[in-house]
């Protein structure tokens, strides 16, 4: 057991509660009007500058989930935790070519999820409510991830248990509910400066005390060596699997509810595309974050407990001083407030929207539907703390690899519909069906013989279980979105093809 740590829980307290205040005071932050309708409660009146949405977006998708996780698996696996740097690249390059035109769209049609851009677009009420079911199955255990980044702080300052971290959810569940989208908004100034700082900070001491850069590779070599598994670079075998990986990440990020509602409260088509060019910028700060994982190596740290998720905040606790060390731990803290957030308005707007009026109250009023969206945003923060109080930390990581498939399967309505000549509606829930079917059945049966799991084991397909000769895998969401396209469009021309005969005949009959 861990003694507790004063100092580090002193600073940690007070920038927790700081933010904390800042969230209830967003209520009154650039308001125009009451929040009861979900363009104020949900999308901030749609007014966000260049600056905000930078911050915003920014402190959606880096979330504290991504501060422990990225160096711990770099930490375990060596080269290919740093995946995560070209897949962020490339989704903002991504981006920026296609957000604009789904903000000016939804601007148009005064859409706040997108499955209200999906439902106008083809018309099929059937394909939307698929998509605001797998954008909130997606959304909800990346919402738990978020209480996972507090739980290991928490656990490096010494303090154990799951109170902590119910208090801290019950604390952003009221200040969401009171301010809607503009309590992360301004928190995300505090959190992304307490991040850059404690990063930067972080990569010049932590290697002066090490003996360099050269000196911590050495060792992260050394010990990848002795155990006979992973490197500081890639094996031959890992190159498929690691760029298939970088790039269905890529192609999911935006597809992600939470993503989309921050480009959806961007002020402007320029807003959204100033936003993405600027957004690389937090690329850089994440490949320093990665090499924590190999300066944990260099020190000679082992994770709380056997968990590599604090692998980062025991680092910072045996290198940094004490006050230095509470500024970072409260960093990742209030990088868990951001996001999830977010992630529960996202996931309330889409319950709301898309749930609740198209099928149980249509005639629900915009005062109504605000009043929806906050109580369910509630419900889903109770959801995710059910998820960490009741299962293993891991088997929430393994849900979230399992979202990332499954968020995936919603590219061709959100993208194609972008597009003038779209697929039919039809074929794409055809193969929005298809390639959730092959994605599932695809992650039960990975197994992981080094964790035990006969099921579930990852989001790698082994090329091997197709018989070839190879160690070689590919990202399980890429085939399931290969699937899922070649399903649409064969339903499409299939589709094409009874209108055109049903043409003929009626021309003929007459």
């Amino acid at each position: 057991m861990k003694d507790l740590q004063w100092v580090e829980l002193g600073v940690f307290v007070a920038l927790f509660a700081f933010v904390s205040v800042l969230g209830f005071l967003a209520a009154r932050w650039r308001r125009t009007g009451a929040l009861d309708n979900l363009d104020e409660w949900g999308l901030g009146g749609r007014r966000f500058g260049t600056w905000i949405s930078w911050f915003l977006v920014g402190g959606d998708l880096y979330t504290a989930y991504t501060f422990v996780a990225v160096p711990a698996l770099v930490f375990a696996s060596g080269a290919l935790g740093f995946f995560a740097i070209p897949y962020t690249i490339v989704a903002f390059a991504l981006a920026f070519l296609a957000a604009p035109r789904l903000w000016a769209a939804a601007r148009r049609g005064g859409h706040v999820t997108p499955a209200d851009f999906v439902h106008e677009r083809f018309g099929s009420a059937a394909l939307a409510l698929a998509i605001a079911v797998t954008g909130i199955v997606a959304t909800m255990p990346y919402i738990a991830l978020q209480l996972v980044g507090i739980g290991a702080v928490l656990q490096a300052m010494g303090i154990h248990g799951e109170w902590p971290v119910v208090i801290a959810f019950g604390v952003l569940a009221a200040y969401t509910y009171e301010s809607g989208l503009r309590a992360p908004a301004l928190i995300a100034f505090v959190k992304d400066t307490l991040i850059y700082v404690v990063v930067l900070v972080a990569v010049i001491a932590i290697p002066i005390q090490l003996g360099g850069f050269g000196a911590i590779f050495d060792a992260a070599e050394a010990r990848f060596a002795a155990a006979g598994s992973g490197g500081v670079l890639l094996a031959d075998a890992q190159v498929l699997g690691y760029s298939t990986l970088a790039l269905g990440s890529a192609l999911a990020l935006f597809l992600y509810p939470h993503a989309i509602t921050g480009i959806f409260a961007a002020r402007s088509a320029d807003t959204v595309k100033r936003t993405m060019a600027a957004l690389p910028i937090y690329s850089v700060m994440l490949g320093f974050l990665a090499l924590l994982g190999f300066m944990a190596i260099a020190a000679g740290v082992r994770p709380i407990d056997g968990d590599a998720n604090t692998i980062v905040p025991v680092l910072f606790d045996a290198t940094l001083p004490d006050w230095l060390a509470g500024v970072a731990f409260a960093a990742i803290a209030i990088g868990a407030l951001v996001p999830a957030a977010i992630m529960s308005i996202a996931a309330a707007n889409l319950w709301t929207r898309n749930i609740y009026r198209a099928y149980l109250r249509p005639d629900a009023t915009p005062a109504e539907e605000a009043r929806m969206s906050k109580l369910a945003s509630l419900l889903v923060k109770v959801g995710a703390v059910a998820v960490i109080l009741l299962l293993e930390p891991e088997f929430a990581v393994d849900v979230q690899l399992i979202g990332g498939v499954v968020i995936l399967q919603t590219l061709p309505p959100l993208v194609l519909g972008l597009g003038r000549r779209a697929l039919d509606g039809r074929a794409l829930l055809a193969g929005w069906a298809a390639g959730m079917a092959t994605g599932l059945v695809l992650l039960y049966t990975t197994a992981n013989p080094a964790t035990g799991k006969a099921h579930f084991g990852g989001a790698q397909f082994a090329l091997e279980r197709l018989g070839l000769d190879t160690a070689a895998t590919v990202y399980t969401g890429v085939v399931a979105l290969a699937a899922n396209l070649l399903v649409a469009l064969l339903a499409h021309v299939a589709l094409r093809a009874a209108r055109r005969r049903r043409r003929v005949a009626a021309q003929l009959s007459a």
